[in-house]
């Protein structure tokens, strides 16, 4: 097992391909209690916050599995002065990251990974309100740090919940995007989902290897930011 305090990391730990079903507001739909984002953080690092659902707080895994947590270790491996902090909450929504941001920005947040909206649409939220949110989480943080750097994950929409709904949302995350200077990443599960080898038994959380194949999906994206690109 990977060594965190031995390789230096310091990690604060915490849906899914929304094609496969609803069956995912039965996998820990409470919004718990986000992670003390103080209490294993050094001050000195800028913040990489995820913010997140059950797949940025790696349901059904030991954190040091989860995506976030993999993201890290690239980081430290080419040497960039970054902590990663995981405050993904399973079950959460647009709202939910709302209602936590402004505890999370006693952090100081660099970039911002923005990992919502999954579950307003498994309960088939108004996408007004995911994009009020989703804008407010944006403006919050950068009112705090101007300079803080915005990276949007997308999740595509189930395709029962009709073609106006699913244009409307699938929409939302390039949007998002554009309107904040931000980097995109379409579909967090892009070869993740709806492969069986790479989900856990419910078909809808990723398995540590899927967690591998998010943190290169995102890691292509992310780097340039970091790098103040």
């Amino acid at each position: 097992m990977r060594s965190r305090e031995r390789r230096g990391i310091r990690y604060c730990t915490g849906l899914a391909a929304a094609c496969f079903a609803l069956a995912l507001q039965a996998c820990g739909e409470a919004e718990t209690a986000p992670p003390e984002p103080a209490a294993r953080a050094e001050a000195a690092s800028p913040v990489v916050l995820f913010l997140g659902t059950s797949l940025t707080a790696g349901y059904g895994l030991p954190a040091e599995d989860a995506f976030p947590a993999l993201v890290q270790e690239r980081i430290d491996e080419v040497g960039l002065d970054y902590r990663v902090v995981n405050a993904g909450v399973s079950g959460d929504t647009s709202a939910g990251g709302l209602r936590r941001i402004d505890w999370l920005l006693r952090l100081p947040v660099a970039v911002l990974v923005l990992e919502l909206g999954a579950n307003d649409m498994l309960r088939g939220l108004d996408v007004a309100a995911l994009r009020r949110n989703l804008q407010e989480v944006v403006d919050r943080t950068r009112a705090a740090y101007p300079e803080a750097r915005l990276l949007v994950v997308g999740m595509r929409a189930a395709r029962n919940l009709g073609p106006r709904y699913v244009g409307a949302f699938e929409a939302t995350f390039p949007w998002l995007a554009d309107e904040n200077g931000g980097a995109l990443v379409p579909f967090i599960l892009e070869g993740v989902a709806a492969d069986p080898s790479l989900n856990q038994a419910d078909g809808i959380h990723p398995t540590a290897e899927g967690h591998r194949r998010i943190a290169e999906n995102l890691w292509g994206a992310l780097e340039p930011l970091l790098r103040g690109g």
